[in-house]
């Protein structure tokens, strides 16, 4: 039978991410490595892919959540001002338009 190796990324409370490997915990460092895994689901606020959803005034702490559709090319995301917006994904461009 195969094998597969089940790959998890967390975010932490100073705003970086973190990759490791389940169950055996070990923390994946190689960012070449990372860069070439495809994710099965994104819900992280952080990262090259997602800078986008970032306003120009915003603090880090503004957007709380994120998630990508199913089909991978959108991201809605909540934050602290009762607002969900809608995102192209991925949206590396600063200050890209939302749409409502």
């Amino acid at each position: 039978s195969g094998f597969s190796v089940v790959i998890s990324k967390v975010s932490t409370g100073s705003y970086k991410r973190q990759v490791y490997e389940v169950p055996s915990g070990k923390q994946l460092v190689d960012q070449a490595l990372i860069d070439r895994i495809t994710w099965a689901t994104w819900t992280s606020v952080l990262g090259d892919e997602v800078i986008g959803i970032w306003s120009r005034h915003a603090e880090k702490a503004d957007v709380n959540c994120a998630c990508v559709s199913h089909s991978g090319i959108n991201l809605v995301t909540g934050d602290d001002f009762g607002m969900v917006k809608l995102f192209d994904f991925p949206c590396p461009e600063k200050f890209v338009r939302t749409w409502f």
